[in-house]
């Protein structure tokens, strides 16, 4: 018994332009014959996109055809997000970069449509959807050298976005990376050295284990060295719970921590890492 017809191709346009959207909607008309498929639905900004998303059922999950410069999130953003998802959609970029730039995507297995979009060219993107290799999340990193602003954490089927601005600090554990902020912990399969990078400018390290936020620090304070041995002793564990203050590396260094506004405890500095916080908030 011969297998039925495949289900056609279920896509997403995201764009924030009304008029973008209509006209990818008439050039995937033209190319219907070619490559059978339904429009599932239309979104603005990545933020409907993910709502879209995570209203869809899996199995049928539509896949995006997504504007690179959309507000609030890029749409390379927007793909790294969905990276979170067990079943991630695939995502074709619509870019008006030059050539030089657009090549970078290319070769990294990522395809584009370059405006203005030909039929042609996106019926060939289409097909590369259905039986083309899905890219590596890394692909995306490289692609968006901005940091983030949102993280993403994957929470039943759904992606939720945490603001980058709303963390207070970033703890390490054996595992994962702890975001923390004034209501709620988050973790993150993640490394602090990698999320130390991205977010050079606007996190301190102060701690091995333990980068803040520069725009929630109010100010540093001496702590008892019995209490800084203490606290990073209690940080040691892995776990971002409980103090959430990281000393360790012999302690706090000269009895320094970090006042965080909306934090109600000092995180400890450690020794190695005082001279170089003292030099970053002098300038």
């Amino acid at each position: 018994m011969s297998a039925g017809p495949a289900a056609p191709l279920r896509i997403l346009i995201v764009d924030d332009e009304a008029p973008a959207r209509r006209r990818m909607r008439e050039l995937l008309g033209d190319c219907r014959a070619e490559l059978p498929h339904v429009v599932a639905g239309e979104a603005g900004n990545g933020f409907e996109a993910l709502e879209l998303i995570a209203d869809a059922d899996p199995e049928v999950a539509p896949n995006l055809l997504a504007d690179i410069h959309i507000p609030g999130m890029t749409g390379i953003e927007l793909a790294r997000h969905l990276q979170r998802l067990d079943a991630p959609p695939a995502v074709v970029f619509v870019t008006a970069h030059d050539q030089y730039e657009v090549a970078a995507f290319e070769l990294n297995a990522v395809d584009y449509l370059l405006k203005p979009v030909r039929a042609s060219r996106l019926a060939a993107a289409l097909q590369r959807v259905v039986s083309g290799p899905r890219p590596a999340a890394a692909v995306f990193d490289k692609l968006d050298a901005q940091p983030r602003r949102h993280f993403s954490i994957a929470q039943r089927g759904r992606v939720r976005l945490v603001p980058v601005n709303d963390v207070l600090f970033m703890r390490a554990g054996q595992k994962y990376v702890a975001l923390v902020t004034r209501e709620h912990e988050y973790l993150v399969e993640d490394s602090l050295a990698r999320l130390e990078e991205e977010f050079s400018s606007l996190f301190l390290h102060i701690h091995r284990s333990t980068l803040v936020a520069r725009r929630h620090v109010r100010s540093f304070e001496r702590m008892a060295a019995g209490h800084a041995e203490a606290e990073g002793e209690a940080g040691e564990g892995g776990q971002a719970g409980g103090s959430h203050a990281g000393g360790g590396e012999g302690g706090g260094a000269e009895g320094w921590g970090v006042r965080l506004e909306g934090w109600p405890e000092l995180l400890p500095v450690s020794r190695r890492q005082w001279a170089q916080v003292k030099a970053l908030i002098r300038t």
